[in-house]
């Protein structure tokens, strides 16, 4: 069974583990504990952002960071979008859907909240989920992030099958 949830105290330690997943396949070398100390986690608790964990049978194999961009917020890029801050499935677990479900997930929940339009900044190699996904490359670019904002305009548009 595939359940995707919200972070809590009970699956807090299952995020850090495949955060620090994540961080390592992208080749960054921040310390990811300073990072989910000191920015994540209380951005978290502070309302600022939502995670969600993906949880497939037994194994927990993915999460969804993402919020609604606003002046409040340090990271505020395009204010009343939402923003897909960071997505990731295990590598075992890739190309069974569970990448668009996650994604669907966060763009529901912002649609939920009164967001109409979501945006990310993928990662080298991600842009043809997303595309697949109904974003589109749009014209501004992040220099901070060093990629192309794709935008999505109608969370309607579910993800399309590959």
């Amino acid at each position: 069974m595939i359940k995707v949830s919200p972070l809590s105290d009970a699956t807090q330690k299952e995020f850090e583990k495949l955060f620090a997943d994540y961080y390592a396949e992208l080749g960054c070398d921040d310390n990811v504990s300073h990072l989910l100390e000191e920015y994540i986690l209380p951005d978290l608790l502070a309302g600022l952002i939502k995670i969600d964990i993906l949880k497939d049978s037994e194994i927990y194999a993915g999460f969804v960071v993402y919020q609604t961009d606003d002046i409040d917020n340090e990271w505020n890029f395009k204010e009343g979008w939402g923003d897909i801050r960071e997505i990731y499935v295990s590598p075992s677990r890739r190309r069974q859907g569970l990448g668009k479900l996650l994604l669907y997930t966060a763009e529901m929940k912002l649609k939920e909240a009164g967001t109409q339009k979501a945006y990310c900044l993928p990662a080298e190699g991600a842009e043809e989920f997303f595309t697949a996904c109904g974003y589109e490359r749009g014209n501004e670019y992040s220099e901070e992030i060093d990629a192309f904002v794709y935008e999505k305009t109608d969370l309607n548009n579910k993800c399309g099958a590959r």
